[in-house]
């Protein structure tokens, strides 16, 4: 079962996404009323899937980069949920959800099933530092889509060409405030991560290396958004500078979790 679930995810975030571009660019009178249940719909098929994993192969889903990726493609939409219901704006679904169908995609096509892992994955310690690194790592690709989307709109009105960017995305001010809210949770979310981590490894890895490339990236990124925050909340910090910030988060965390945690991390790697 899992398996044919995991060939079915990236079909239902692909008709996700289609019918978020439908509502977006073509204002189809289906598609706007349809988006939301469906992403409801997506979101409770994706955690099925991921239960049905951990029962089959008796262990979390973060074994490898590629099951690492479907949890956060799941975190991702859970979260834009929230975003939704919380701020009423529904119109940046199209531009985050295309980042969650495309790391689901990755998953399904390259991932690797096996029910041999290391006992330390099953540490409830473990648990609270990988779902909270996940999440932080979710709400930091949100921060970077809001904030590519505040430049995209930013670039549109100082060309004076008010196209569908301009009549659809919410305002500067609204984008700016969705991005700063989505940095905050990723920081608090990767402070507990950090926290729970470093209680962990002291506890299974009698000589840890904290120098290891995915630790050093992780508290790069954890010090970038702590900065973001003291500099907007003391410091009036706004505008583009903000924006380009959070998208270097994201490209850093983007760039933790696949090429160094495949080419370079030691202890981070459980396969």
């Amino acid at each position: 079962m899992s398996s044919t679930l995991n060939n079915i995810l990236p079909v239902v975030y692909f008709a996700l996404v289609w019918t978020y571009g439908k509502a977006f660019f073509a204002d189809k009178l289906w598609a706007k009323p349809a988006k939301t249940p469906l992403l409801l719909c997506t979101i409770v098929l994706h955690s099925f899937s991921l239960a049905v994993r951990v029962i089959e192969f008796r262990h979390p889903p973060v074994t490898s980069v590629f099951e690492i990726l479907s949890v956060l493609a799941c975190s991702i939409s859970i979260i834009y949920l929230a975003i939704e219901y919380h701020s009423r704006q529904k119109e940046t679904g199209y531009f985050i959800l295309n980042i969650a169908f495309f790391f689901q995609l990755a998953s399904s096509l390259f991932i690797r099933s096996t029910s041999e892992v290391p006992e330390i994955l099953r540490s409830p310690l473990f648990g609270v530092h990988v779902t909270s690194a996940l999440l932080g790592y979710a709400a930091s690709t949100i921060a970077g889509a809001f904030s590519l989307m505040y430049l995209m709109l930013y670039h549109e009105m100082k060309a004076t060409q008010f196209g569908v960017i301009y009549k659809k995305l919410p305002t500067l001010e609204t984008l700016e405030r969705m991005t700063f809210t989505t940095v905050i949770l990723a920081f608090v979310l990767l402070s507990i991560a950090i926290l729970f981590g470093f209680i962990w490894l002291n506890r299974v890895i009698p000589e840890p290396d904290y120098f290891d490339p995915k630790l050093v990236g992780t508290m790069v990124m954890w010090a970038m958004y702590g900065f973001l925050v003291v500099a907007k909340a003391r410091y009036g910090w706004k505008g583009r500078k903000v924006m380009i910030l959070s998208i270097a988060g994201f490209l850093i965390s983007l760039f933790s979790m696949t090429f160094i945690n495949i080419f370079f991390s030691k202890f981070h790697k459980f396969y």
